[in-house]
């Protein structure tokens, strides 16, 4: 400590003895939730000396929880549409109506095996892959489009402008046993669909409809597609193409009910994507966009009479989401989301998923941007969400972990129902994305 900066006599006295408290406590509870090297960097602050304390003593300690601290347990009852025949992708029957959508960052194979494991999902999905990329058995695109025997049935979303590249991509992916192929034909980020990949694919009617078709006749595994309504208002091209597509053979369309002109803006049109489900005869038709929760799917499947749900970030959010509208599909009703504890259970377990494959310090890493989001959920304090995020051992991680235990959420309790967080999605002039 710098001269002039010394505590009072009274303070220093004040910080050994609580020093001398926590040794003791440490002592008696080796598995207690501070370190002693934890405390000591905490009480040379003497406004956090209180939280420290109350943090170090273990629970049974500590005062009851209140009565709203009781496990809620309660169903959710939603009224249930008319809903189409089990879905099937050409000749691969799937398990559940509702799928995770791909999303760059995030639905890797860790995230898939998570969900997997909570239930209710029929089909997910790889992050978007550069076919030619793919080609190139780069081996970052290669661990994109790793599998694991949880993960079954999963897909592998491709994307690029080349009928040929695209196909021979496809022949690769059927080699790797990959159980269906989609194409992307929506993603709306400048330097996909500014190249004719993506949404750009809907400027280009002819040249996509024998891009896909010659994806669909190189393979014999079911190929799918996923698309905007159009490129932009004037242009609400999506039901043109789903009727071609399903004529060339695709085995099933999944759409994002807004333009590319809108990104994420605005609201989904749900008669945009029933114009769709009108559109074509047999193949099954997938909503997606602005589904959060139970409700909305309901809404979605109620108003266009789609075949299936695609979620995205409302995943991320709650991953308990397909196991919800499962439920809500049988029996009219869902249980709650994880609570505290189950979601930083699942948080480590999606974490394990990842040191399995890389090892510690690569999978912290890696895990940094999803951790985010757990935590986030979690309703974490900032700096501790803020101290995960540096961490940079095995030894750091389960410090901070012990810590965020103890912690526990900051405006829900351990037992209940945590409120919603909202996942951010890209925003601002699309052209720029």
């Amino acid at each position: 400590m710098k001269k002039g900066s010394e505590l009072p006599a009274s303070e220093n006295a004040g910080r050994e003895h609580s020093l001398a408290i926590l040794r003791t406590f440490i002592r008696q509870f080796p598995n207690g939730v501070f370190s002693f090297s934890t405390t000591v960097r905490v009480l040379r602050n003497p406004h956090r000396r209180v939280t420290a304390i109350r943090r170090a003593i273990p629970d049974v300690f500590r005062s009851p929880a209140p009565a709203s601290a009781a496990p809620t347990t309660a169903r959710t009852d939603v009224a249930r549409p008319e809903f189409q025949k089990p879905l099937a992708y050409g000749p691969l029957q799937l398990e559940s109506r509702y799928l995770l959508s791909p999303l760059a960052g995030f639905t890797t194979l860790p995230f898939r095996r998570i969900v997997r494991r909570i239930g209710g999902i029929g089909l997910a999905t790889t992050d978007l892959v550069n076919a030619r990329a793919l080609l190139s058995r780069s081996e970052r695109t290669m661990q994109m489009v790793e599998t694991h025997p949880e993960d079954r049935p999963f897909a592998v979303q491709i994307f690029g402008s080349d009928a040929q590249v695209m196909a021979d991509a496809a022949r690769l992916l059927m080699e790797l046993g990959v159980d269906t192929i989609d194409i992307n034909m929506g993603c709306p980020v400048n330097r996909i669909a500014g190249a004719g990949a993506g949404a750009g694919m809907m400027c280009n009617t002819d040249g996509t409809i024998r891009l896909v078709q010659t994806v669909v006749e190189a393979v014999s595994i079911p190929v799918s597609v996923k698309m905007r309504l159009g490129w932009d208002s004037t242009s609400l091209t999506a039901p043109l193409f789903a009727r071609q597509f399903e004529q060339v053979g695709v085995a099933a369309v999944a759409i994002h009910g807004r333009t590319r002109e809108q990104g994420f803006g605005g609201t989904v049109s749900l008669p945009g994507i029933r114009a769709v489900v009108e559109a074509v005869e047999k193949i099954p038709i997938i909503g997606n966009g602005d589904v959060r929760n139970v409700a909305d799917a309901a809404r979605m499947i109620r108003e266009t009479g789609c075949h299936g749900v695609s979620i995205g970030r409302a995943a991320l959010a709650n991953p308990w989401i397909f196991r919800q509208l499962h439920e809500w599909e049988q029996t009219g009703s869902y249980a709650p989301a994880g609570t505290f504890d189950e979601r930083l259970s699942l948080m480590l377990q999606q974490f394990s998923c990842l040191e399995e494959r890389y090892g510690s310090e690569r999978a912290i890493i890696l895990f940094r941007k999803m951790a985010h989001w757990y935590l986030k959920g979690m309703r974490i304090l900032k700096r501790l969400r803020g101290d995960f995020q540096n961490v940079q051992t095995r030894a750091e991680m389960d410090v901070a972990i012990a810590e965020i235990r103890a912690a526990g959420p900051v405006d829900g309790n351990r037992s209940g129902v945590l409120t919603d967080v909202e996942i951010p999605v890209p925003h601002g002039p699309v052209d720029k994305w």
